[in-house]
């Protein structure tokens, strides 16, 4: 029987390998008892902001059989998304690296569906559910269990070859070889503490949002602080600056995904073409990117913010 999950767990792999995915590893799927006291402590301290959602489905988050019956595995999955090509204008405002091309919920989705499959047909009729960040699942944690990667102390998720990927998960009934959590190895760096302009890493490995630029840009829709209208550093959507400065993304994994790609005209944007946006415009320069989260008015609202 174990050489049988050994034998599938490979295969999984695998072919996670040639859709794209630079990392892949399985854990069991099981109620995450260790994760319950610190979720619900950052919670209580309101760290979330106006994210209520993250309040939902707390039972879910901590149980992926409540998410798919009979759950036996978690696959977790890494897919690079750092662009060849960056913003070319130093005084143009910033939007974040995993936002230049076609949302990644889209791309993932599609991938790992065709990871299940493939699972389906090679091994058998197996029951599962794909998921990436739009459902309640820790996948930080998954991750770190999986053994692909460890959390940063700006919480973001690390691989000895950076943080710029995306992290998806397929939970299946099906039980397949474990691997080992990966240890941490920031060791005693504080390079991205230290970074964080709005001082957001209130902790190691701890976010209060409220005063992370990249809630404020995006999942935030009131008017901004004041306070810290010096700090934002030119973004208007996301902020990378923590990850930037990171060590291990001194040399990033670049991407070759098609649809990541960001439309012709987004990287050469000026800083005048940006306060000058049009709705029309912004409808073809994000047709399918994640920036239409914030809508048109959003990203004009963070525009009139950073204008000097």
């Amino acid at each position: 029987m174990n050489s049988k999950k050994s034998k599938y767990t490979q295969k999984i792999k695998a072919e996670a390998q040639r859709l794209g995915f630079f990392a892949c590893g399985v854990s069991e799927a099981r109620f995450l008892e260790e994760e319950a006291k610190s979720f619900e402590k950052w919670l209580k301290n309101g760290f979330h902001g106006e994210m209520q959602y993250a309040e939902n489905h707390f039972d879910k988050r901590l149980d992926p059989t409540l998410l798919v019956p009979g759950a036996k595995s978690v696959i977790s999955l890494l897919y690079p998304y750092y662009p060849h090509k960056l913003q070319i204008h130093k005084d143009a405002p910033v939007i974040s690296k995993y936002a230049y091309g076609e949302d990644y919920h889209f791309v993932l989705k599609d991938k790992m569906k065709e990871l299940m499959q493939f699972i389906n047909s090679e091994i058998g009729e197996v029951s599962g559910r794909a998921f990436t960040d739009s459902a309640p699942v820790l996948d930080k944690k998954w991750a770190e269990l999986s053994g692909i990667a460890w959390r940063g102390k700006h919480s973001n998720m690390l691989t000895k070859r950076g943080s710029f990927f995306f992290i998806g998960e397929l939970i299946i009934d099906l039980e397949l070889a474990y691997d080992k959590p990966m240890n941490s190895y920031c060791g005693t760096c504080t390079h991205c503490i230290d970074a964080c302009p709005t001082r957001a890493i209130t902790d190691e490995y701890v976010v209060d949002a409220r005063k992370c630029i990249s809630y404020l840009t995006i999942e935030f829709k009131g008017k901004l602080p004041e306070e810290l209208k010096d700090s934002f550093q030119n973004r208007i959507f996301g902020c990378d600056i923590c990850q930037d400065v990171c060590p291990y993304n001194s040399k990033p994994l670049f991407h070759n995904e098609e649809r990541f790609f960001p439309h012709p005209d987004l990287l050469e944007m000026t800083k005048r073409d940006w306060q000058e946006i049009s709705e029309d415009v912004f409808q073809k320069l994000f047709k399918k990117s994640a920036v239409k989260r914030t809508k048109f008015s959003g990203l004009k609202r963070n525009l009139d913010f950073i204008k000097q």
